[in-house]
């Protein structure tokens, strides 16, 4: 499993970041593979997001974002881990489903 630090000070970087790695494993467009988001919570508050894309024939690939960790999990379509990424500097958790950007 290959590890990496990267650094992003906005979600929008972040999650175009993780849409790409995403298709690349199963070489898929992104274009026409969405990447959508889900809020991931902890006690009530936003700590981090759920990505996933989908492709044909039932294909899903996903990753996890947790802020609190610094740290992105990716996942293949058969839920086995196959990359994990190190953030030296991630975007701000705020209220509910907002993110901020990092100053």
């Amino acid at each position: 499993m290959a590890r990496e630090v990267v650094a992003f000070s906005a979600v929008e970087d972040l999650a175009e970041f993780v849409h790409s790695v995403l298709c690349d494993k199963d070489a898929l467009d992104p274009a026409q593979a969405p990447l959508f988001r889900t809020p991931l919570k902890r006690g009530g508050r936003v700590c981090g997001l759920v990505f996933h894309v989908q492709g044909p024939r039932l294909l899903r690939t996903s990753a996890v974002w947790s802020s609190d960790d610094g740290r992105i999990i990716f996942y293949d379509s058969s839920g086995l881990r196959f990359q994990e990424i190190t953030l030296s500097e991630s975007p701000l958790m705020t209220t509910e489903c907002e993110v901020q950007n990092a100053e």
